[in-house]
């Protein structure tokens, strides 16, 4: 079962919530808090497996309440709810600790699936706001390089010799379609739109000569 913790200001979204996620036979609702400061003290007695954590609550914001219950608790999972599309919103609570940020206009669907996601330790974004999530990293990350993974560094290395698709996924052991699935990942997250600009930015980055 996942135990869960519902912390919303409103008693009816808390109510609303507890109706759909109850009628899932592998979720189970511990508790309830009505702002950000019953959420805390809650995680502490309760220790729920996830928090369904409001960003804008009184008394004590869901991004601070996150950040507390992480420093007391820090196998359980957060999973922010806001109104708000806002990446300065999705920054701050995910940098606090949460896993996961659902909007509350979000169909029933979206939250059951956000709540497994989260319990299992993955990652969840609201599909509408995923883009202003990536926009806002690629304008914060100190070097475009920390966007990409070890392998995308590597295939880009790769790219930016002239080695063809079907050549790095020899030399990597992947397959061709792997190969050209880090390529269109590596273009989007960089924000480059081809090859030649690849090739300027691994020269620009120091990965070729």
């Amino acid at each position: 079962m996942i135990r869960i913790l519902l912390a919303d200001d409103h008693a009816l979204v808390r109510q609303g919530f507890r109706m759909i996620l109850e009628a899932q036979a592998d979720m189970e609702i511990v508790g309830q808090a009505g702002n950000g400061r019953e959420a805390v003290e809650l995680s502490a007695k309760l220790h729920p497996d996830l928090v369904i954590m409001d960003v804008a609550m009184p008394d004590l914001n869901g991004i601070e309440a996150t950040r507390r219950i992480m420093e007391t608790s820090p196998r359980t999972r957060i999973l922010a709810l806001s109104m708000h599309k806002d990446s300065v919103y999705v920054r701050e609570v995910l940098r606090a600790g949460a896993r996961g940020y659902l909007l509350k206009d979000s169909g029933d669907a979206d939250l059951v699936a956000a709540v497994r996601a989260v319990a299992k330790g993955e990652g969840y974004l609201s599909p509408s706001v995923s883009e202003s999530v990536l926009s806002d990293y690629r304008r914060h990350v100190t070097d475009p390089l920390d966007l990409l993974s070890s392998r995308e560094r590597e295939v880009l290395q790769m790219i930016a010799e002239g080695k063809t698709n079907k050549e790095i996924a020899t030399s990597l052991n992947l397959s061709v379609y792997t190969v050209e699935a880090h390529r269109g990942r590596i273009m989007e997250k960089l924000n480059l739109h081809s090859t030649s600009e690849l090739v300027r930015f691994a020269l620009r980055s120091g990965l070729i000569d």
